[in-house]
């Protein structure tokens, strides 16, 4: 782990991916990542976000992984209201998607537990050096609420 990350952790601050520097909102408290997969972990309540990073080439393309994102959800994809937007900003292309519905939580091989009233905002950061992957999942409600916070989290590291 490298020591900018360790410092991420213990400041809750910031986090740094891919020779980018993330600034995260003071309510995210960081936390050790629970899989050798993610780079960075947090919590804002009953929020838990997520970030992956695996090089270039490697993690899929954006669209492959906002079709994995929204088949957590055991709804299908048609009854998720879900979301997705492109842009461009700076040297990144950025694709957000959103999604409501029942969230099948668990490991990509494991049990699945459903955790209705659920939300998701994850975002696929394609840049130099590789696909950035962040992704948020939590209630409804607080996920509604943790949005802008997210979305600038996303913004200060282009």
């Amino acid at each position: 782990m490298s020591t900018s990350l360790v410092h991420a952790q213990e400041s809750a601050k910031s986090f740094k991916v891919a020779e980018r520097t993330f600034e995260v909102p003071e309510s995210w408290t960081a936390e050790t990542p629970s899989s050798r997969m993610r780079k960075a972990q947090f919590k804002n309540g009953k929020v838990e976000i997520v970030v992956f990073f695996f090089g270039a080439g490697s993690g899929g393309s954006a669209e492959a992984n906002v079709n994995r994102w929204i088949g957590q959800f055991k709804e299908p994809k048609e009854e998720l209201s879900a979301k997705v937007e492109k842009k461009k900003i700076k040297t990144a292309t950025i694709t957000t998607v959103s999604a409501r519905g029942t969230y099948m939580s668990g490991s990509p091989f494991g049990q699945k537990t459903p955790m209705p009233n659920y939300a998701m905002r994850g975002a696929i950061i394609e840049c130099e050096g590789g696909p950035i992957f962040i992704k948020m999942t939590g209630p409804t409600d607080d996920v509604t609420k943790s949005i802008p916070g997210f979305d600038k989290t996303i913004k200060s590291g282009l």
